[in-house]
Formats: C-alpha cells, sequence, structure tokens
C-alpha cells in the first residue's frame, strides 16, 4: 500500500504540495475511490441552477470546473502510464484556460458530464491498480519539472478536492 507520508519531497515539485497535502491520509487505491464517491456526492448536489453560476466575471462555472477535474485527471494518468512505463520523453503541460474555453462544458448537461467523470475516475483506478511498486517509484517530466508516478495519483485526489473546495466557498 501507498501513502502519502511516504511520499518523499523530492518527488514532486512545490507547486504541488497543497495537492499531495489535501490527499489525505488514507493509501493511494483507496483515495482515489474514497475521493470519486466524496466528488460525485458532491457535484450530484449541486442545484442545477448553480451550475452555469460565476462568482466574477471571466470565472469558470462549476460545469467548467468539473470539465477541468476531467481533463486534468486524463493528463495526469497519461503522464502515471508514460513515467510507469519509463519513458524518457519529457512531457509539456497544458493551458488550462484555453481547455475550459474551448470545451463547452455549459452546453453539456450535468448527467453527462458525471458520466464521464465516472468513466475517467474508474479507468485511473484500473490503471494505478495495474502498476508495481517499481512503477509507482519510476519519476518523469512534464510541465518542467520531476514527479514520480505515485505523486501523480496522489496530486490527482488533492487537485479534485482543491476545486470541490473552491465551490463551496465560492459558489454555493
Amino acid at each position: 500500500m501507498l501513502y502519502v507520508t511516504d511520499l518523499p519531497e523530492t518527488e514532486y515539485v512545490q507547486f504541488y504540495a497543497n495537492y499531495i497535502k489535501l490527499a489525505g491520509k488514507k493509501d493511494l487505491i483507496s483515495g482515489l475511490t474514497a475521493s470519486f464517491k466524496e466528488t460525485l456526492s458532491f457535484f450530484e448536489s449541486i442545484p442545477n441552477d448553480k451550475l452555469e453560476y460565476r462568482y466574477q466575471d471571466g470565472k469558470w462555472t462549476v460545469k467548467d470546473i468539473l470539465q477541468h477535474i476531467i481533463d486534468t485527471e486524463r493528463i495526469f494518468a497519461y503522464r502515471a502510464l508514460r513515467f510507469a512505463r519509463q519513458d524518457e520523453t519529457v512531457l509539456p503541460g497544458f493551458e488550462e484556460n484555453q481547455y475550459a474555453v474551448t470545451a463547452h462544458a455549459n452546453k453539456r448537461t450535468k448527467e453527462d458530464l458525471l458520466e464521464e467523470y465516472q468513466t475517467v475516475r474508474q479507468a485511473t483506478i484500473c490503471l494505478f491498480k495495474s502498476f508495481s511498486k517499481d512503477m509507482f517509484l519510476q519519476i518523469g517530466k512534464a510541465s518542467g519539472a520531476n514527479m514520480s508516478v505515485r505523486a501523480v495519483g496522489f496530486v490527482t485526489i488533492g487537485h479534485e478536492k482543491h476545486h470541490c473546495q473552491v465551490i463551496k466557498s465560492r459558489y454555493l
């Protein structure tokens, strides 16, 4: 089992430290599963009249944030796969605001977005379950920074929790 407390700071850069902290103390697979259940329940509970609300001009809507969580998880899972397979290719970052503009999340239904979220998370859990202990320790480079496979998993959990906290504090 892999716990966030086993993760040395040398396996990620400071930018991700808050996400790592938010991942909690569960082992990685249990954390991904628990976070999935909590996040799904949270988004299901958001009233429809809040889904396209912006607390300020130019800010994302709740639907935009959910789409961002989905897109980012896909990117993180791809990075984890490449790193686990010892692919030494330096991976680029991505422009999250451009993704949000071109994703057109506000034209989708809540149900459609949640179905995609569920599919992506289930795929992520299956992927991380397939990794051996040695694979979790592999380090790759993305967005100009080194990161281990296991750090990617914990960042995935924390990133999602961060955005749910933002929704709770600024949107609801």
